[in-house]
């Protein structure tokens, strides 16, 4: 029975190539596009799931009232490591990080390269496996390094770096004492080098018990069997009992949502990357229902050309069940053919994907799991996709199918057309998506940054530019390289300080306000490019006190209440007085997206990270940066020249966005290009069953352009319903998806205008072909019968 089944489907299939091709394509697009979708979303739920310890492990958070909302915010203070392990049994074990960027000397090769300072027990709380030392005791040695393969491999080639000497910054040896696997793509981690925190404190100013100074990360591995509820309240009041400050909690944050969850509004997580995992998990179904969606219209538009088949087999004693048998079986084989053809197209828009979505997906061909989950994938596409065709056309009646009078119904409301509705309210609801999603991006984009980032580059003060600055920043200038110099804490698009310990007279009594700090050593507002609305530039060689000076942006002056601010003396935790000497316009140093926050920026006594250098706009990009380059290497001759443009780090904070975009957009032409071919299919089958219609019309003198218009006007009123219904629920979505953005587009009337405009005209254009197709036949072969 099986074999005579699997005959007629392939004999089907092969007479009608052109259905078949159609459903093939329609079902492999839909099936590759949902799968590459849920590679995604497979990673991103796998994030730091693949520790032995994950149940157990944490981050410290703190929790405080700022500027009357409660925030939530995971650096901690550096002492709080080592108080978890001394004065906590039900903590296991626990460890501090903080970025490392060193320069790596082997001989004549120098390499900068990023990684973590932390404390020994971190290679034992996480599963990052050594393939070449002791992770317990890696560490323990002040002048070790672990180091990841592929950090070897660009150090020693082929050769065994276990026991190597590493030069670090030309002034330290290291030995190293453990290769490290290298980095899953699935962990928030990101490191090629781990040092031990003991050399940090040795070499830097990072010994300090200051429990208001939160500059690193805190994590805490908990013993079996105690829980986060208990373990919170044991360490809520942690920097309360250890210093003078009152007004903040502490808890933990699970390692199982520090990926997913990691959104906190008034001191509470309510959601974060979850909702981006869930609606492309969304979407990823409606694509696949929508390219099954397809297959059914395909099907029951061929239905009458199937009728005599069904009715003969009944006659002669086929059930119904062996008839959905039968027709099931047909759509699991196509949808196998399908599913073989949507392997191919994932393999090869693989890395485009994986590039656009910055992942390093891959196809695990020799897993035995992922085999059995795309088999049972396509089994399932199968069933569902032919679940409608089969209970259709098994109901058919054999005696009005033989005797000839069986006419499929051409009902005002019927499944078909229910269906096609769902297809493009889904499309509809994408394409306003996609747009609304590009207007905000173009909208942040377009916002005045308050500064001005052409030409404008900045380096990294590492080796010793720190100590022949001077030098530099004067061969730059005589050298016509730069029109100014200034060095600062961070770079400009960057916030990497910020305190509250600010005090002025008139401040209210407990008011907690939180400030980002920025560093300069002069010129900063005629390097930045920066306006003045009050006051000067803080400049040390002209005013000798200005070691002591401090500029407000306006959003500081306004929280602040100052009216007239220059003069205004303002102390900080050190009860330093500074004076405001200036008054700059507000401009943009972290989210586009956000309200530009009070900002301190503190005179020359204070700590220096970065040099920004304006480029001598009369040359050439490529003549001021060859000029810069030997000028660096002069004075800092061990390492290369490393430089950033701002403008482009800038539009690097538009990168979700642009992302979700540009997915949108595809998904969305996915999405209407398998919705115009359920389209197709209702239109063949509409045509079909009003081919008598169609013939008497013609033979009373209907036109070719008024049967088309008539046939046309039949599907338009589905996308009309479909628009109808996409509207209410495009605009929810979005309205809700804006409401993360404080600085954010209004959505107009024009958006759901073009969609509607895009939607008609494709359905026009899919329809049409069908449509003249049937006006143009010749009517005697359509009435020959009566």
């Amino acid at each position: 029975m099986f074999k005579n089944y699997l005959k007629i489907t392939w004999r089907n299939l092969l007479k009608s190539k052109g259905f078949t091709a159609i459903n093939i394509a329609g079902l492999a697009v839909g099936m590759a596009s949902a799968a590459l979708i849920l590679f995604w979303v497979q990673n991103e739920v796998s994030y730091d799931r693949f520790h032995d310890n994950k149940d157990r492990l944490y981050q410290m958070y703190n929790r405080s009232v700022f500027d009357g909302k409660l925030w939530c915010w995971g650096t901690t203070p550096k002492v709080m490591m080592k108080t978890l392990k001394q004065e906590y049994p039900q903590v296991e074990q626990a460890a501090r990080t903080t970025n490392a960027n060193f320069l790596f000397t082997i001989g004549n090769k120098h390499l900068n390269l990023p990684g973590n300072f932390t404390d020994p027990d971190f290679l034992t709380m996480f599963s990052f496996p050594l393939v070449k030392g002791n992770p317990k005791t890696a560490l323990n040695d002040m002048k070790s390094v672990v180091i990841t393969e592929k950090t070897a491999k660009k150090l020693f080639g082929d050769e065994d770096a276990m026991g190597k000497t590493i030069k670090i910054d030309s002034v330290d040896y290291f030995t190293v004492t453990g290769v490290m696997k290298d980095l899953p793509n699935n962990t928030r981690f990101d490191f090629e080098y781990l040092m031990p925190w003991s050399y940090l404190e040795k070499t830097n100013k990072f010994v300090d018990k200051n429990w208001g100074n939160n500059s690193v990360q805190t994590w805490a591995m908990l013993k079996p069997g105690v829980t986060e509820a208990y373990a919170n309240k044991l360490v809520k009041n942690i920097t309360r009992s250890h210093s003078e400050i009152k007004d903040i909690d502490v808890f933990m944050h699970p390692a199982l949502k520090w990926r997913l969850y990691s959104k906190f509004e008034n001191g509470k997580i309510v959601g974060g990357r979850i909702e981006t995992v869930n609606l492309f998990s969304i979407i990823a179904g409606f694509i696949l229902l929508i390219a099954c969606i397809n297959f059914m219209n395909l099907s029951t538009a061929r239905s009458e050309k199937r009728a005599k088949e069904v009715g003969i087999r009944k006659v002669v004693g086929a059930g119904k069940s062996s008839l959905i048998a039968q027709f099931l079986g047909e759509s699991i084989m196509i949808a196998f053919f399908a599913g073989i053809l949507a392997l191919i197209v994932i393999q090869l828009s693989m890395s485009g994907f994986n590039h656009l979505t910055e992942k390093q997906l891959f196809i695990p061909y020799q897993s035995g799991t992922f085999w059995l989950i795309f088999i049972a994938f396509i089994v399932f596409t199968g069933v569902l996709s032919g679940s409608y065709p089969a209970l259709y056309l098994s109901s058919f009646a054999p005696v009005k199918v033989l005797k000839g009078t069986f006419k499929a119904a051409n009902a005002a409301l019927s499944p078909r057309k229910v269906l096609v509705v769902t297809q493009f309210t889904f499309a509809i609801v994408l394409i306003i998506s996609t747009i609304i999603v590009r207007e905000q991006l173009e909208y942040a984009q377009n916002r005045d940054t308050g500064y001005k980032k052409n030409n404008l580059v900045y380096s990294f003060m590492s080796g010793n530019i720190e100590k022949n600055y001077s030098l530099i920043k004067n061969e730059l200038l005589t050298s016509g390289a730069a029109s100014a110099v200034s060095k600062t804490s961070a770079p400009m698009t960057e916030g990497w300080s910020d305190t509250w310990d600010y005090t002025w007279d008139g401040k209210q009594e407990g008011a907690k306000i939180d400030f980002n700090v920025f560093n300069t050593d002069g010129e900063f507002t005629k390097t930045m490019g920066l306006k003045i609305v009050d006051g000067r530039d803080i400049d040390i060689n002209k005013y000798p006190s200005d070691s002591s000076a401090i500029m407000l942006n306006q959003a500081a002056v306004k929280v602040m209440g100052f009216k007239n601010p220059v003069g205004q003396i303002v102390r900080n935790s050190n009860n330093a007085k500074l004076t405001v000497v200036g008054v700059v316009k507000d401009f943009i140093l972290q989210s586009p997206y956000e309200p530009v926050k009070a900002m301190v920026i503190q005179g020359p006594k204070a700590w220096f990270n970065v040099v920004h250098y304006k480029l001598n706009d009369k040359n050439t990009t490529a003549q001021n940066l060859k000029l810069a380059e030997g000028i660096f290497k002069k004075y800092n001759s061990e390492y290369p020249f490393d430089y950033h443009f701002v403008d482009e780090e800038y539009s690097k904070k538009f990168q979700d966005e642009q992302r979700t975009g540009v997915l949108a957009t595809l998904f969305a032409g996915l999405t209407i290009f398998i919705s115009c071919l359920g389209l197709f299919g209702l239109a063949t089958y509409m045509a079909q069953n009003r081919i008598k219609e169609i013939g008497v019309r013609k033979v009373l003198g209907a036109t070719v352009t008024g049967i088309t218009s008539m046939l046309s006007q039949d599907f338009l009123k589905l996308v009309g319903i479909a628009f109808i219904i996409a509207t209410p629920l495009a605009w929810y979505g979005m309205h809700t998806w804006l409401q993360g953005y404080s600085y954010r587009v209004n959505i107009s009337f024009w958006v759901f205008a073009t969609a509607a405009f895009v939607t008609t005209l494709l359905s026009i254009i899919t329809v049409s072909f069908q449509a003249v197709k049937a006006a143009l036949a010749n009517p005697v072969k359509s009435l020959r019968s009566e």
